[in-house]
């Protein structure tokens, strides 16, 4: 109610919502305050919220969420092997389409090709989606990119600051990765049982290990100041579950090919797509409805499909 209400809300007010007397009213408000939320109280006035503090569980994402079915079920773990493999028990359990695996801290973060994602409590948002689409298991590769649309997209609107996408799921700014997106499904050779897609974003992290000092960045590295990481959460929802809708139309990247095309990094530059088997330099032209990366090259027109390939920019990362 603090949140919904631009200014203030009477003690009375609340007290007819719960049920319950001005003490209790004023013991939450102290619980709340205890708990980092700054609450101003004013006599013949009420209660009004000034500012929140960085936290992901439960009842703050349910506070923020504007949304139809993403995030209908929030699960939050102070600590998690991995966001993806919980999501996964759950999508088996039953749980539905929107369910939301949010962790503070993974200790077995998964990056591509089985690498792991660092992530340190407090810095980062890890989080997962279950998805269980009725599609064609062969188009089920473009929600990677629907996703990775929909995660740069909130962040542009969260910060004010641009984000890309380096073809196909690789979130940049400044030339440097922020987000990993990392997408699972169990299919049947016609039935998708169930997909989820992990999404881990650098938001206040500062330093990086040796490894990836080159690469790696984060929001607050790029942008100079912390987020509010619940705001930043709940605007993905709000993106994908937008886009999301728009994919099932065609079961491909159609009415999503211009917004993509707009923040992908690579467009019109030139890029080195390493493939196990063929290895070639060209200029990104942007993308099929497929999602497959189109790349001139001096001799004829390439269409890269996503899988082990790797495509990076001839001077750098990107």
């Amino acid at each position: 109610m603090l949140r919904e209400t631009d200014g203030y809300v009477s003690g009375q007010e609340l007290c007819n919502k719960f049920g319950v007397s001005r003490t209790a009213i004023w013991k939450v408000i102290n619980q709340l305050k205890e708990r980092g939320y700054q609450i101003e109280a004013v006599q013949n006035k009420g209660y009004r919220m000034l500012s929140a503090p960085d936290v992901i569980n439960v009842p703050e994402l349910e506070s923020l969420r504007n949304t139809q079915w993403a995030g209908c079920e929030i699960h939050y773990f102070e600590s998690v092997d991995s966001t993806n493999t919980k999501a996964k028990e759950l999508a088996e359990q039953g749980h539905p389409q929107g369910t939301l695996v949010v962790a503070e801290r993974q200790t077995l973060g998964k990056g591509r090709r089985g690498r792991q994602w660092e992530s340190p409590a407090g810095d980062g948002i890890f989080m997962t989606m279950v998805l269980k689409p009725d599609i064609n298991p062969n188009n089920a590769s473009m929600l990677t990119l629907v996703t990775a649309l929909a995660t740069a997209r909130a962040i542009t609107v969260v910060t004010g600051e641009p984000a890309q996408i380096k073809w196909p799921n690789d979130i940049v700014m400044d030339g440097r990765k922020i987000v990993g997106i990392l997408t699972e499904m169990s299919a049947q050779f016609d039935y998708i049982s169930h997909i989820v897609i992990g999404v881990g974003i650098n938001v206040h992290n500062d330093t990086f290990p040796e490894e990836i000092a080159q690469t790696a960045g984060s929001l607050y590295l790029v942008c100079g100041r912390r987020f509010h990481r619940a705001s930043l959460i709940e605007a993905f929802l709000e993106e994908f579950e937008r886009m999301y809708e728009i994919y099932l139309q065609t079961e491909d990247m159609t009415g999503l090919q211009k917004e993509y095309e707009s923040m992908l990094a690579n467009k019109g530059r030139q890029v080195r797509v390493m493939d196990p088997k063929d290895s070639f330099e060209g200029r990104a032209m942007g993308i099929t409805k497929k999602g497959e990366l189109i790349v001139d090259t001096w001799e004829s027109r390439k269409m890269v499909s996503s899988g082990e390939v790797s495509v990076r920019g001839i001077y750098g990362y990107v």
